[in-house]
């Protein structure tokens, strides 16, 4: 990347939404862990401190190495980033009496400084600190105040550090501060001067060639699921190498309903080099008679990772492992706050490269799942695939509670199609981020003609989300709801009852297993 942005996490909720606002600007930036801060090269524009949970005050204080970064480049930092530089040259910070939570509006602030340059009067800007700064060190100026706290942004005084050193005890990144994006892209295009040419169009144009100088002549093998990371890391991949790539597609027997004829038929027009492998029978002969949902994902994973081993053996002069991981998944394998708690495991090829001494090559790494599908657009990827919502590893596995068995999952795909079909001819589907069915292990009464049944029963859920960390239940229209419930009770024999799931994650998560 020829210019970056570089934020030091010190372990807010926030963090990534810096790094969304400051790319939704073109410029590419980089999350790091605040004890982590490298070099400084050509490249680094500007250096952004995040907020944290933690107290500037504490004994556990997560204290940054300043000295390698303040003077370099132009620094912003961002609540507790701005409260730990006020301590550390001098001001005064505090333990608030009530913690500061919520909209506020700046006062009394100059608007002739360029990080507040076309920022209206009273504009409204979100707190979430339970530090305050009282005083300000020598040598700098205060920029703006709110009507609860006199200190709301500050700067270093002209030439003291040789490049500018700005502090705001607000959250800009979050859309309830409205004058946000401009406050950022006053600070990354105006005070650190970056071009903002970091489109996705370049993101192509540079893994590409990168792809090609890391991989050269040499095969690299890799599994699809159908999904929007997999598929558009394999067409970068493809366009670097082209035949090189090696593609296969597992058939689990816990997909969608012909979902593995479908994405089959979708890469055969994206030129793609694959095999399809059905292994349905073998993954429900061993899932017979499991219940447990962790030990149902570890027996998916570990069958995957045996049937891709199996697949390898016939590829000898392979040497790298594509992979679709995103940014995501690379910020929270270096939390600050070190490995988060398990709630569930996911099956991955992770234990993969050893035992087949693969190298490993991950074109998406530095993306987030909105940049991923911006980058699919560019590659020309079917817009079917695209829009695709996000599908676990385990597929059905998890959405059928209880055991596994070739008719429970003929049941839950039958319901599951007609949910989804339905939001696709209604126009919904593209207004939630991820819709499913789940099956659920009871009985219940119910009539059909005169007769009394005692069948099964259809959970649906719909979310809506920006990244899935997060997620609140779609407010589908009744109407709607009603139509498919009656189909899937009229035309799935054997589900005589659905409900709608109306959890929000958290407490609740949006996979029912």
């Amino acid at each position: 990347m020829n210019e970056k942005i570089i934020i030091l996490d010190f372990g807010s909720q926030y963090t990534q939404l810096i790094a969304r606002r400051i790319r939704e600007l073109n410029i590419y930036s980089e999350i790091l862990p605040f004890n982590k801060i490298p070099e400084l090269d050509a490249g680094v524009k500007a250096v952004i401190l995040s907020g944290s949970p933690f107290s500037v005050t504490d004994e556990n204080a997560l204290i940054p190495d300043l000295e390698k970064i303040i003077g370099k480049v132009p620094v912003l930092g961002i609540c507790y980033g701005a409260q730990y530089i006020a301590k550390y040259y001098g001001g005064k910070v505090e333990r608030s009496e009530k913690r500061e939570y919520g909209k506020a509006n700046l006062s009394q602030f100059n608007q002739n400084d360029l990080l507040l340059k076309d920022i209206s009067t009273n504009s409204q800007v979100w707190m979430s600190h339970g530090d305050t700064i009282i005083e300000i060190p020598e040598k700098f100026k205060l920029l703006a105040g709110t009507e609860s706290i006199d200190v709301a942004a500050f700067k270093s005084d002209n030439g003291i550090f040789g490049a500018p050193v700005y502090c705001i005890q607000f959250h800009p990144e979050v859309t309830h501060s409205l004058e946000g994006k401009t406050l950022l892209k006053n600070f990354v295009i105006d005070i650190a001067g970056c071009k903002a040419e970091w489109t996705p169009a370049a993101f192509v144009e540079e893994t590409v060639q990168e792809l090609r100088a890391q991989i050269g002549d040499e095969k690299v093998l890799m599994a699809l699921s159908g999904g929007v990371d997999s598929t558009v890391g394999a067409m970068l991949l493809h366009r670097a190498i082209g035949e090189n790539l090696v593609c296969f597609f597992v058939d689990n027997g816990l997909l969608r309903k012909n979902e593995f004829e479908e994405v089959l038929k979708s890469y055969e027009g994206m030129g793609l080099n694959i095999d399809g492998v059905d292994r349905r029978q073998r993954f429900w002969d061993e899932l017979k008679g499991v219940s447990d949902p962790e030990k149902k994902r570890k027996i998916i994973g570990r069958l995957f990772i045996e049937v891709f081993e199996e697949e390898s053996e016939k590829f000898h002069d392979v040497k790298w492992l594509g992979q679709g991981t995103i940014y995501p998944d690379v910020i929270e394998s270096v939390s600050v706050h070190g490995p988060s708690v398990t709630i569930k495991s996911h099956h991955n090829v992770g234990g993969l490269p050893d035992k087949l001494k693969l190298k490993i090559v991950e074109p998406l790494r530095m993306l987030f799942k909105d940049e991923v599908r911006r980058v699919g657009a560019e590659l020309d990827i079917p817009n079917e695939i695209l829009s695709r919502h996000p599908f676990p590893g385990p597929g059905l596995g998890i959405r059928i509670l209880g055991d596994i068995t070739p008719e429970k999952v003929s049941l839950l795909q039958e319901a599951d199609a007609i949910f989804i079909n339905n939001l696709k001819k209604h126009e919904l589907y593209d207004k939630v981020w991820q819709a499913l069915t789940v099956l659920l292990p009871i009985q219940s009464v119910g009539v059909m003609g005169d007769e009394r049944t005692y069948e099964q029963t259809i959970a649906i859920r719909a979310v809506g989300s920006l990244d899935g960390m997060t997620a609140e239940w779609s407010r589908l229209p009744f109407d709607f709801l009603a139509t498919v419930s009656s189909e899937i009770i009229n035309n799935v024999k054997g589900i005589n009852r659905v409900v709608y799931d109306i959890s929000t994650k958290p407490p609740a998560t949006i996979e029912w297993e």
